[in-house]
């Protein structure tokens, strides 16, 4: 165990808060490893950059010498956590959950290591709960605790239904922290609710109280929602090399720092360094290529960090097209309205948005002519390459 004041500052990093913090350093006061948790529901088979922001935290402690437990939810995952939900969630099936649980534990530990790491399952505990052990512990909490919470409080006032399965899920998460006699529970801020009834069941189990850490979400690509597959805002830690590169180089200067703070395992004092050397100056695009870099020899390797380097400076700051443009066709029968063309060919998700691009001059034709034309037609039989923004391509054939 390093100095306390320093392994705090390290545990603090980019937290949004620590409830109570005052036991946390009671806790590390002690010397003793302490267990720590965080569990996944694995609702979907890979895992983004969102997700990680735990994961690097998991890790910190790790490096501290506490005895880290990645759990997998794979009983809560056929519950379906309703946190920040409008609508109730349709569970997943066992055998979605499993194969799901296979990929999470592969991805994992390309941050953690895996000897120094407990994967645990909630089904271990829950497959022996039995209708009266569940009836017992939903005895646990009121209809009015749970509409405390401001996902359920917001659907109920709208008339929105809330399925009684839903009301479980705080407390099977909590419990999840009786049976693993958890001393730190990592969460987002939107599990504030969900981590703190884990330190009222064991409260009432004659434990003592898991402290609560709390990280923020992490923003998408686009600087505002947080960072999800279903916006498509999103760093995958499959994705490839180069495809990550050009992610992380779209995010803007300002949110470069929050994935320094949230995703860089660099020290605190050296991002300080690199914050003070954009003040005085210096391009950040450089800075960020110094992230990209990281991210990608991470979740890949190093020579495949500095390969999507080199391909990004030949394409972006040459202008040269990629070598490996997809082909596809699109079948119209006549000319074609250039806003359908890039919406058939999978380069934007509407023809709104191809506008937009088209107005913010994003749209190229064979990597040099501008489409400023959002009336232009394309003629049947014509076959060119279009790209939007700085990462989209495709040789279109028109029949």
């Amino acid at each position: 165990m390093t100095d306390i004041s320093q392994a705090l500052a390290e545990i603090k990093r980019g937290a949004d808060e620590i409830l109570p913090e005052e036991d946390l350093i009671k806790k590390l006061e002690e010397g003793k490893p302490l267990k720590i948790k965080a569990g996944f529901d694995p609702t979907a088979p890979d895992l983004h950059l969102g997700h990680t922001v735990l994961i690097n935290k998991l890790k910190t402690f790790q490096d501290l010498g506490h005895e880290v437990i990645f759990l997998i939810g794979d009983f809560t995952g056929l519950i379906g956590d309703p946190t920040g939900k409008s609508a109730t969630r349709k569970p997943l099936t066992k055998e979605d959950v499993l194969k799901n649980a296979e990929t999470y534990k592969e991805q994992v530990f390309k941050i953690l290591d895996p000897a120094k790491t407990t994967i645990a399952f909630n089904s271990t505990w829950f497959d022996e709960f039995g209708a009266a052990d569940m009836i017992k512990l939903a005895a646990r909490q009121t209809v009015a605790r749970m509409l405390e919470r401001d996902d359920f409080k917001k659907r109920y006032a709208g008339g929105q239904s809330i399925a009684i399965h839903e009301f479980l899920y705080p407390l099977v998460q909590g419990w999840d922290s009786v049976a693993l006699k958890a001393d730190v529970e990592l969460g987002g801020t939107d599990q504030r609710f969900n981590l703190l009834m884990g330190r009222e069941l064991q409260k009432e189990e004659g434990q003592r109280p898991q402290s609560v850490l709390m990280m923020p979400l992490l923003e998408g690509l686009d600087g505002v929602q947080k960072m999800s597959k279903s916006l498509n805002n999103y760093i995958g830690i499959t994705d490839a090399p180069n495809d990550m590169f050009g992610k992380v180089m779209s995010i803007s200067d300002d949110l470069m720092w929050r994935y320094y703070d949230l995703l860089s395992f660099r020290p605190l004092n050296e991002i300080e360094e690199l914050k003070a050397k954009v003040e005085a100056g210096q391009n950040p695009r450089d800075i960020k290529i110094d992230l990209a870099k990281e991210l990608i020899a991470r979740f890949h390797d190093d020579n495949a960090a500095e390969q999507a380097h080199a391909d990004f400076i030949k394409r972006f700051q040459k202008n040269a097209l990629p070598d490996d443009i997809p082909e596809v066709t699109v079948e119209a029968g006549e000319d074609i309205a250039i806003g359908n063309l890039l919406k058939e060919a999978g380069l934007v998700a509407s023809t709104s948005e191809a506008m937009r691009m088209i107005k913010q001059g994003a749209v190229k034709l064979n990597g040099k002519e501008k489409i400023t034309d959002n009336k232009m037609l394309v003629a049947v039989g014509s076959s060119e390459i279009y790209q939007v923004g700085k990462r989209k391509f495709a040789k279109v054939t028109v029949n």
